[in-house]
């Protein structure tokens, strides 16, 4: 039988075909009352793209969307078992399908950065703590979207001469046209890579911006770990499209920034990789954090 594996960003939406590994994608989250219609819609294109034909027995899901509504998941996976006619829907966080594809040994932090940013924290016992993950209003703080919106402000301070200039500034960019976007929040989340960019060039202001977004980052590891019992070493792993993006240069300060007893690690896999472990095995440390639907 055939077993699928979603992960629904806010970018993007990623399908995988198990054992064929055939996939296929859809466009990512967006906020507003059509979020879950939408989402659905992104399964379905990202189904037919990876030519998904026939009965499915099991399909695992990490999403950044996840509905915290009452009912609302469950709703979500039962909408979703027949949509791709499958026997059983697994639905769960992008954290969780983050954490399963970094760490297969189920302990340790994980910090899982694209346009938002998200950690989980997995003891051994199995308690876990979310930490961050409250949205680009209230939280993700170190995200694309924190990045591209500091980087953004910086850009209309130097042109307004309230700032200090900036390399940023010679975008031919207007970020008050933004508010019109029906997308607004991965619009700006794709200037991260300009500030990026500028930094590695050696624009003070873009560089500042990139270390305050490690500190914030190194900030969320360091409360992570401390929810996690003893004294000794943490793995860690950072994953997510900011991360692969920028490498060392957001790796190194948020390393500098860490307690001694957080330990970077390279991860196993990404989000993906977890949801086709999510569903191809136990729920195992995750099953608390997994809604189920069966046919």
């Amino acid at each position: 039988m055939t077993q699928i594996a979603i992960d629904g960003g806010q970018s993007a939406l990623r399908l995988r075909v198990l054992p064929s590994g055939r996939t296929g994608a859809g466009p990512g989250y967006t906020h507003g009352p059509d979020a879950l219609p939408k989402l659905l819609d992104a399964i379905g294109a990202a189904a037919a793209e990876a030519r998904l034909s026939g009965p499915v027995e099991v399909v695992a899901l990490g999403l950044t969307g996840y509905p915290q509504a009452p009912g609302a998941a469950e709703r979500l996976a039962a909408d979703v078992a027949e949509l791709l006619d499958a026997d059983e829907v697994r639905l769960t966080q992008d954290m969780v399908t983050a954490h399963a594809g970094a760490l297969p040994d189920g302990y340790g932090v994980v910090v899982a950065a694209g346009t938002g940013l998200v950690c989980l924290a997995v003891d051994r016992d199995g308690t876990w703590r979310k930490l961050d993950g409250h949205g680009y209003l209230f939280g993700d703080a170190g995200s694309a979207f924190a990045i591209g919106r500091a980087g953004l402000v910086a850009v209309q301070r130097a042109r307004d001469g309230r700032g200090p200039a900036t390399k940023l500034a010679d975008t031919s960019l207007d970020p008050v046209t933004l508010y019109r976007s029906s997308t607004l929040v991965d619009d700006v989340a794709r200037f991260a890579p300009e500030v990026l960019r500028c930094a590695a060039e050696g624009d003070p202001v873009a560089h500042e911006l990139v270390v305050r977004a490690a500190t914030d980052i190194a900030e969320t590891i360091a409360a992570a770990v401390a929810q996690l019992a003893g004294e000794g070493p943490v793995p860690v792993a950072c994953v997510g499209g900011l991360f692969t993006g920028a490498g060392e240069q957001l790796l190194a300060p948020v390393r500098a920034a860490l307690p001694a007893r957080a330990q970077l690690t390279p991860a196993a896999g990404n989000s993906l990789d977890g949801a086709e472990r999510l569903a191809t095995g136990p729920a195992g440390t995750y099953a608390d954090l997994i809604v189920t639907h069966r046919r």
